[in-house]
């Protein structure tokens, strides 16, 4: 039996982990996260793909493609998930589990970061664990 397709997909600003603010994003890159979850997903019997972009466009696009095969998806939306209605519509037509992840705990940070508009339409939610969110969200779609 083959390993099962996941995406892991991180919205704005996330390529640069591991230089932006890293008091709160820690010092690992995004380079560095995407070799461990690709390495992990493989343990878990995950083929897992991580893909990151600036351009809402394209993160929508890629929503569309995981739905359109029902790919299990691991979700950043990072400031996207504040006011994209387009991301959030993208989101509700999954066709599998997905699973928005924070790497900061968004409901103690500044007050316009405490909802998220993709939360209602996401299987679950992790935030607030560091970027053992993105393991824990991939331990659970493998289950």
């Amino acid at each position: 039996m083959g390993q099962r397709a996941v995406l892991v997909l991180n919205g704005p600003n996330l390529g640069r982990l591991g230089k932006r603010e890293p008091e709160t994003y820690g010092s690992t890159t995004h380079d560095d996260l995407a070799a461990q979850l690709i390495k992990v997903g493989a343990e878990f019997g995950l083929d897992v793909e991580v893909r990151q972009t600036d351009a809402e466009a394209e993160m929508i696009g890629w929503l569309h493609e995981a739905a359109d095969y029902s790919i299990p998806v691991v979700l950043n939306p990072a400031a996207w998930s504040h006011y994209s209605i387009a991301i959030a519509d993208a989101v509700a037509q999954r066709t599998a589990d997905l699973i928005e992840v924070h790497i900061s705990n968004i409901h103690t940070r500044e007050e316009f970061r405490h909802h998220s508009v993709i939360s209602a339409y996401a299987t679950g939610v992790i935030a607030g664990l560091g970027l053992d969110g993105y393991e824990l969200a991939l331990r659970k779609l493998a289950a």
